[in-house]
């Protein structure tokens, strides 16, 4: 095994071949001289077998959702059915071009046009534009309408965004990159939206708030028709955030509660796959009076079947086509398969999980917030710090007992924070296992302190020196 934990080019020898390319093969292809390559491509020579062995065992590395527990919170980790990418990868979804005539597309457009009817009906918005490629992309969509619909009343004036500071990092880098300057409020103490300070930023220069429910400690803002209206008095339009949403799903909905724009991550609410960046979805809704401003190009139903519309007032296309359509036709088909009688589980089971991890494990880590959780929660590091061991000992040491590590040190406004979001997908077998590691921490974090502070133990690689690997990251295989 360690042979295999060799990279592929320390694998490589000299005039070992893989696979041969017959030279007629390329007969008929002639390329311009000035795109010839002078030297040779410098590959790793490797026989087929030591390929397969050495991705393989790469692929064992790899810690995902299914293989073991990831209770990232504020992330929403959760299973991805198998359905989803079986009727995904059927062959009319797989080999459909976004120039081919509507025509042909019938069936796509079906799917564009229910899930943007779904999501509307889920989140209480009057229509969404499924065009956005990430949650963070959906951010600065909903951001460019806001600005769009104050330069259309001529209110000029609106460059501010307030953000609380317990609200996700996007937030701000989001408003930011769409040209406004940011406003930080202070929380209160659970993370909720602090009345005061938010009255003393409100003027005639704010643009919006942006603001998740529940919020990034896991807390309900039970003041969000007070903070939404005193926003809207302010001339102001309130952008809901929705990572986390998964608590609500079926229950509430932002638009009842006087959001103007939203975001949806579809690959934490509704369960598409995260993919390291790649796969993402984050499409943006709005309220009646926002439409106009949509992203186009539009899906509308006509007597004659789907077709596109675009918007004279739109702020234009934000992407090539039409999104990524086989993330959210796995969201379509996710819905569809809970159907309305399910997926008001969600939420419940969801906090139901998050407070049974919580009140399993608050008699040996600080609990900041004291009341009842929603989706996820926040640990402050061990009430008995007398060892000093910290919450990156703690996340790196739940990775020898098989656990991906919770979020950690955020949010900022907990010294050790450690969120975590268990989902509602998780069994009670799961969770007691993971309290149970946590438990076992805890007593290792007293008794055996330098082996918590060296972890990780068990795994390929090491703890890492990360200041160095974030300041001086080694690229290249050629560089190690």
């Amino acid at each position: 095994m360690i042979y295999y934990d060799k990279l592929i080019f320390e694998l490589s020898k000299n005039e070992r071949i893989g696979y041969h390319f017959k030279s007629d093969d390329f007969k008929t292809v002639t390329l311009p001289s000035n795109l010839l390559r002078m030297e040779p491509l410098d590959l790793p020579e490797v026989s087929e077998l030591d390929v397969v062995r050495h991705y393989t065992n790469v692929s064992k590395k790899n810690f995902g959702i299914d293989s073991n527990f990831y209770p990232l919170g504020s992330c929403t980790m959760k299973y991805n059915p198998k359905i989803n990418d079986q009727l995904a990868s059927l062959r009319g979804f797989q080999a459909i071009h976004p120039l081919q005539p509507t025509s042909t597309a019938q069936g796509a457009l079906h799917v564009i046009y229910e899930t943007n009817r779904m999501l509307s009906e889920l989140t209480g918005m009057y229509a969404y534009s499924l065009n956005t490629f990430a949650g963070a992309h959906g951010e600065l969509a909903g951001l460019m309408i806001m600005r769009a619909y104050h330069d259309k009343n001529k209110d000029f004036n609106r460059q501010t965004i307030i953000v609380p500071d317990s609200a996700h990092g996007t937030n701000p880098a989001s408003a930011s990159v769409a040209g406004f300057n940011v406003v930080e409020i202070k929380s209160n103490d659970d993370g909720t939206v602090n009345i005061e300070a938010l009255k003393a930023a409100l003027n005639d220069t704010v643009a919006g708030l942006m603001l998740t429910n529940p919020n990034t400690a896991g807390v309900f803002e039970k003041d969000i028709k007070l903070v939404a209206d005193l926003v809207h008095e302010a001339g102001g339009l309130v952008y809901y955030d929705g990572a986390n949403l998964n608590a609500l799903l079926g229950k509430a909905k932002p638009g009842d509660m006087g959001f103007d724009i939203t975001h949806l991550n579809l690959h934490k609410t509704f369960s598409t796959p995260h993919g390291g960046g790649g796969p993402g979805s984050g499409p943006v809704g709005v309220s009646e009076k926002l439409v106009e401003f949509l992203p186009n190009p539009h899906v509308i139903k006509t007597d004659n079947g789907y077709t596109f519309k675009n918007f004279e007032d739109s702020i234009g296309m934000v992407g090539s086509f039409y999104g990524n359509f086989s993330v959210y036709l796995r969201a379509y088909i996710y819905i569809l398969s809970l159907g309305k009688e399910n997926i008001g589980k969600i939420g419940p089971y969801a906090v139901l999980n998050a407070n049974y991890i919580q009140a399993s494990l608050k008699h040996l880590y600080q609990l900041p917030i004291k009341d009842y959780c929603m989706h996820e929660f926040v640990f402050d590091g061990l009430i008995d710090q007398s060892t000093h061991v910290k919450t990156l000992d703690i996340a790196k040491r739940l990775l020898d007992y098989g656990f991906h590590a919770p979020t950690i040190y955020f949010p900022l406004i907990f010294s050790q924070s450690m969120m975590i979001e268990p989902t509602e997908v998780e069994s009670k077998e799961t969770l007691d296992a993971f309290i149970h590691a946590l438990k076992v921490i805890a007593e290792e974090a007293i008794l055996e302190p330098e082996k918590v502070k060296h972890a990780p133990h068990t795994t390929p690689v090491r703890r890492l020196d990360e200041v160095t690997a974030a300041r001086s990251p080694k690229v290249s295989f050629k560089d190690l």
